[in-house]
């Protein structure tokens, strides 16, 4: 029987020399990542402890910590817990960093909930760089295709935090594990375009390294039969891990076994009775398992268990870890093992490791939920996990304690004793459910659950109650766009609480009511009186976060005041909301703040409100919460604007995950990749619509039929620019019946394409088709005129963006009537702005052809380079093109590359450029012949050498060419 002594590392010489060079550049002072693939038992493991070896060897000192299969478990943080536990007896510096003692064994730091998180993730990058001062570091994490959300994050945030310091981090997973929702997926997507970081792929081992491994592991024991060797690599398919079990499976001469469950079972039976109930247990236990659970549950005298224990770790079924815990040598392993149980043992191994836990104190909640419900012990479980939620929550992992808390209420029914210890019963616990949802970024299931709560209370017995769920309900309604329930909610919230004596329940139902009111049009008067009711009753109260959220609803009601008093006002809510540890109610503060210098063209002002909100939301784990989403959203729109377009795109998907009620984040990015005519990108704007479609949100329905018009722009499909504008404001005037201005942007884009329809209509003498095309213009110009006058109505005035927007629409609109203005574009672009630097260069390309048509041959050279210098360094390839074919075709001399002006005399005799002048104004061979006194034959064989000359086949290709080409006069 081989030894199973790990020998020396067989192949992989060339992925080890790559993650050597990473070693190095840690030696070096310089932090860099690897990203380990490769399929279940393909030598991940093996390698990084080769690695290990290495990197010891160099000096670096080493933390590893193990992702587990842990279902739904539910346990924040787990990898690195285990990667931290070294420290536990390690004072300084793990002493300093208070807010990391919960991965250390200790209690939960006192701060704030919403602060837990920021602290948490601070002090570990903190922690780790004052380690990697003392000595460099090699952090390793296995298995990371089972990392909780949680645990993902704090990884994320590491890699972009720790750019200075000495640390390498290798992290693993199973490539063949991740289907195509997996949530892993778009964190490694993020995380392979940060710098330092690579990927590092392992392919099956080739069939002479397999042989070679065989040979090694069987060479302790006299070494192995070729036949076998042969019948191993066929078998293993370059499996490292399948070969070593299909080996130490056959060693007895027995014939091979076909799959691997079979292999893996096999050597465990080839266990006493003892060492294979042992392994029954560690393997229900999960985690690594501790000498005194084991010895606690497993029904074993000490020394049959040492025996036991012995047997499993001779044979290489189980390791022993430094702190003396035993796990299985490899994940497959267990997997096999609990496969293989009957439920009856599995059951009463749960149940006796749920004991133990409670007798002793040590695990988790979460660990504590997980056995006793899998033992059918309903009452504990639940109690535990009400308990894991808290945890979760206070290290800031909102995502652990939905899971935890929807874990309870399913429990609900089943533990009728319990109820009373449950403050607010069953809607407590659907509140705090929907409230962890909320921060998670699961806003529909948040809605879920406070309708089920709705449902559950009774507004008779409990009005407060009722008036409270019915309140929190409204603000998630208006969050998915339903407005007509959030109406009905808070109406009913408010009609539940009396004004006298002024409560919470009162003044959180004035609050939202104002909001809704306000938020639907045509009761203004309303919206503020309630709202003014609601101030009076937080500062009576000294509710903060009830004060700060109805200070950012007046804001909004009335824009038309002092904008210095109103920025100040917004700022004194952030505050307070951020003082009385509200973050919704602190993000919407900086939302308003930001969005309303966004439309008075401040970008500045605006990236400044946003930014530091944007990484506050990331660093407190809400950053797919409402209003964390809604800023990234116009973080995306500032950066776009400002020519920003790398950072734009980089916002728009460095995301490890985007929930559907996000989507238009990412869709916003669109426009980056459209502008710079980008290879695919009709199949995301596809895919973009498809998605607005079946979700209806508005945003993403905005955001969606914006990029999409864009593409109808650059592609010069007039036809479907008219479709999309229609389909797209016709939705949004469903969504927002009052409010939906942003149909003069989507008006004024997709105008573009149909203004060019009509002119070339009309250059060709098609009045017909320039008609129709007019008539098409006119019919989205009127949706447009119409928006205007509804906000004009219900909502004021309009803004500096609203502003232009309506400039560049009345500009679009002079084009298509045949009557483009220069001082129309001109204005338009000033309106605008210097910072709004892609639509400025559009509103020139437009002011220049106007120029080039009034005869200002000088001025629209001038204003057309201006242009073309903003395009090139955006990138924005399209508008390139078509800035260079207006210069082309107005021989003009812009200093564009590849558009210098050609003579047409250079090119054609004076009779062939007129004949290609009358050709392109829709003339007959016949009629150009009558024309210039020639014979019809005559006029066809000029054509035809002006045809040649061109090198193209047909009357209109020529006229396009030559007009691209600038010889036409």
């Amino acid at each position: 029987m081989p030894q199973w002594v790990e020998g020396p590392l067989v192949g992989r010489a060339e992925e080890l020399a790559r993650l050597t060079g990473h070693v190095a550049r840690a030696r070096a002072g310089r932090p860099s990542a690897v990203l380990l693939a490769g399929d279940a038992g393909v030598g991940k493991s093996r390698l990084l402890g080769e690695l290990a070896t290495v990197a010891r060897t160099a000096g670096l000192r080493v933390l590893t910590g193990h992702c587990l299969d842990l279902g739904d478990v539910g346990l924040p943080y787990l990898p690195f817990v285990d990667l931290l536990r070294p420290l536990r007896e390690e004072p300084p510096p793990a002493a300093r960093r208070p807010a990391v003692a919960p991965l250390l064994g200790g209690p939960a730091a006192s701060a704030a909930d919403e602060d837990a998180r920021l602290q948490l993730f601070e002090g570990v990058a903190a922690l780790l760089g004052e380690l990697a001062a003392e000595q460099p570091l090699l952090l390793v994490l296995e298995d990371l295709h089972w990392a909780d959300r949680s645990s993902r994050d704090l990884l994320r945030y590491l890699l972009t935090r720790l750019v200075e310091e000495p640390v390498l981090l290798v992290a693993s997973y199973r490539s063949d594990d991740l289907h195509r929702r997996h949530p892993l997926r778009p964190v490694l997507a993020e995380l392979v375009r940060l710098p330092g970081v690579e990927r590092v792929d392992l392919a099956p081992l080739p069939d002479v390294e397999v042989a070679a491994l065989v040979r090694a592991a069987a060479a302790g024991d006299g070494g192995v039969d070729e036949q076998v060797v042969a019948d191993v690599v066929a078998r293993a398919e370059g499996n490292a891990f399948y070969a070593e079990e299909l080996l130490a499976a056959g060693a007895g001469g027995a014939q091979l076994p076909v799959g691997l469950t079979e292999v893996l079972l096999t050597r465990v039976e080839e266990l006493g009775p003892d060492a294979q109930q042992l392994l029954r247990v560690t393997a229900v236990a999960g985690r690594r398992v501790r000498h005194d659970l084991l010895a606690a549950v497993a029904g074993l005298p000490g020394r049959e268990l040492d025996a036991a224990l012995t047997e499993t770790v001779q044979r290489h079924l189980l390791v022993v870890e430094p702190d003396g815990s035993f796990r299985f040598r490899h994940a497959l392993l267990r997997e096999a093992v609990l496969a293989d149980l009957l439920p009856g043992e599995r059951t009463r191994v749960h149940a006796a490791v749920a004991a133990r836990l409670r007798v002793d104190g040590t695990g988790t909640a979460a660990e504590l939920a997980h056995h006793a419900r899998e033992s059918n012990d309903l009452p504990a479980a639940f109690t535990a996990a009400r308990q894991a939620a808290e945890e979760a929550r206070s290290v800031g992992a909102p995502a652990e304690a939905l899971q935890h808390l929807e874990a309870a209420l399913t429990l609900w029914p089943a533990v009728p004793d319990l109820h009373a210890g449950v403050p607010d019963g069953e809607v407590g616990l659907l509140l705090s459910a929907a409230a962890a949802a909320r921060a998670a970024g699961e806003l529909h299931r948040g809605v879920a659950l406070l309708r089920a709560a709705r449902d559950a209370v009774s507004e008779t017995a409990d009005p407060r109650l009722a008036a409270r769920v019915l309140s929190t309900l409204a603000q998630a309604l208006t969050r998915v766009d339903d407005l007509a329930g959030a109406v009905v909610a808070s109406s009913r919230a408010m009609e539940l609480v009396p004004a006298e004596p002024v409560t919470p329940e009162r003044v959180w139902a004035a609050a939202t009511r104002a909001r809704t009111a306000w938020a639907t049009g045509g009761a203004d008067a309303e919206a503020q009186a309630v709202a003014r009711e609601a101030l009076a009753g937080a500062e009576q109260l000294g509710l903060e976060d009830a004060w700060s959220d109805v200070v950012i609803s007046l804001a909004r009601m009335t824009e038309s005041g002092d904008p210095v008093a109103r920025t100040a006002a917004l700022t004194e809510a952030l505050e307070r909301a951020r003082r009385a540890g509200d973050v919704d109610v602190e993000l919407r503060a900086a939302y308003n703040l930001s969005s309303i210098a966004y439309e008075d063209g401040d970008l500045g002002a605006a990236a400044g409100w946003i930014d530091p909100a944007v990484a506050r939301s990331v660093a407190l784990g809400v950053e797919w919460s409402f209003y964390a989403a809604e800023l990234r959203f116009l973080q995306v729109l500032v950066r776009l604007a400002r020519g920003d377009w790398a950072g734009a795109q980089a916002t728009a998907e460095e995301l490890a995950r985007v929930p559907d009620t996000a989507a238009h984040v990412r869709v916003a990015g669109l426009h980056v990749a459209v502008a710079r005519g980008a290879e695919g990108v009709r199949e995301q704007v596809d895919r973009a619509a498809a998605t607005a479609d079946r979700l209806g949100h508005a945003t993403l329905l905005l955001t969606a039929g914006s990029a999409a018009i864009e593409l109808a722009v650059w592609g010069q499909d007039a036809s479907a620019a008219v479709a999309v504008a229609e389909r797209t404001v016709r939705r949004l005037r469903e969504i927002w019946p009052l409010d939906f201005l942003v149909a003069v942007r989507l008006v004024a884009v997709a105008l573009g394409p149909v203004a060019d329809a009509a002119v070339v209509a009309r250059e060709a003498r098609d009045a017909d088709t320039a008609a129709r095309w007019v008539a098409a213009g006119q019919r989205l110009v009127a949706q447009a005129r119409d928006a205007q006058a509804l906000f004009a109505e219900h909502l004021g005035e309009v803004s500096r963006e609203g502003r232009a927007w309506g400039l560049r629409l009345d500009a679009e609109l002079g084009r298509l009537l045949g009557a483009a203005d220069p001082a129309a574009w001109a204005t338009a672009g000033a309106a605008f702005g210097d910072e709004q630097v892609y639509e400025l260069a559009r509103c020139r390309w437009r002011e220049a052809e106007a120029l080039l048509a009034a005869g200002d041959r000088t001025s629209a050279a001038t204003v057309l380079r201006a242009a073309h210098d903003a395009a090139v360094a955006l990138g924005a390839a399209p508008l390139q093109a078509r800035l260079a074919a207006l210069a082309r075709r107005g021989r003009l001399d812009a200093g564009i590359p590849g558009t210098r002006p050609v003579d047409p005399a250079a090119v054609f005799t004076p009779r062939e450029a007129e004949v290609l002048g009358l050709v392109a104004q829709g003339r007959t061979n016949r009629q150009i012949g009558a024309q210039l006194f020639i014979s019809e034959k005559t006029a066809s064989v000029h054509l035809s050498r002006v045809l040649a000359k061109l090198g193209v086949s047909g009357r209109t290709e020529a006229v396009a060419v030559a007009a691209a080409r600038g010889l036409l006069d």
